[in-house]
């Protein structure tokens, strides 16, 4: 096959020395199977996206953290440095993710460097050596189902002790391996403690993946993992290996709606009174 562009510079620089196959291309990357001496690995080219999809990035983006003063500044007025910056942002995303997931003992594809834009890693394949189905594409037993998704649901709490949240969670971004499920995809990972949706993600996460497990061992439907693992987080006490039950009691009362609308103008009267002081004092002076 003719070797794609991004990846020339990377047979250029010895970091890879063919492109063997594609693998998959979807909107915000396509992936090729690529041989590095004697190992076959998978290299990840991001496509460059047009600014109408950072829109729709705002809300896994809230939180991250940008590398300079400059390019927060840049970002946040939408130049076209700035969403230069956003891009760039989008993809150290995954790359950052993955360094810090499988240093915490995720189950992530191994990274190997992020070269020219483009991120190298281990190639996931399954018993025979051939690439690696999808969770949505292999048909379980309900023991393997309850399996699969134990194992899944300690890799959320692991990456949620790392202050991480996929964000994008399903069937299609796990992969079945001889060992197990390992999970794939992180370039819209959302920051647990600094993102305002952060537990509406980390619920539909776990949602997704007991929908689909579900399917094998209907008893799955009945649990409350992400809500119980939430709960637990939020009290500063969720650790790696803290034992979940898949149990937890809903919060069924009602709003005191008076009581916080009173609570809202009580404290901007509060900050009014103190600006009027301070323009007071201003006109002293």
């Amino acid at each position: 096959m003719k070797t794609p562009t991004a990846l020339q510079a990377l047979i250029d620089d010895g970091v890879i020395d063919e492109v063997l196959r594609p693998l998959k291309s979807g909107k915000e990357a396509a992936v090729y199977v690529v041989r590095s001496g004697d190992d076959v690995r998978c290299a990840k080219v991001y496509k460059d996206m047009a600014q109408r999809s950072f829109q729709q990035r705002v809300q896994y983006q809230e939180g991250r953290k940008v590398r300079g003063s400059r390019e927060t500044r840049a970002i946040g007025k939408a130049t076209k440095y700035g969403r230069k910056q956003q891009e760039t942002a989008w993809k150290n995303a995954e790359v950052d993710a993955l360094y810090l997931l499988r240093d915490a003992g995720v189950r992530v594809p191994e990274p190997y460097g992020y070269y020219h834009g483009v991120l190298v890693m281990e190639l996931v394949t399954d018993a025979g050596g051939f690439s690696a189905p999808r969770l949505g594409e292999v048909e379980l037993t309900p023991e393997q189902a309850r399996e699969f998704h134990a194992v899944l649901i300690r890799q959320v709490v692991r990456m949620l002790c790392c202050g991480l949240i996929h964000g994008d969670l399903s069937q299609y971004n796990v992969l079945v391996g001889p060992d197990g499920p390992i999970v794939i995809d992180f370039p819209q990972v959302v920051s647990a403690a600094g993102n305002n949706a952060a537990r509406r993600m980390l619920l539909r996460d776990v949602n997704n993946l007991t929908a689909s497990l579900g399917r094998w061992a209907p008893e799955l439907l009945d649990t409350w993992y992400g809500e119980e693992m939430w709960a637990i987080f939020e009290a500063g006490a969720l650790l790696p290996d803290t034992p979940l039950t898949g149990a937890f009691e809903h919060d069924e009362r009602e709003a005191d709606l008076d009581s916080v609308r009173d609570a809202i103008n009580d404290a901007r009267q509060e900050a009014l009174i103190r600006q009027q002081g301070r323009e007071a004092a201003a006109q002293d002076d």
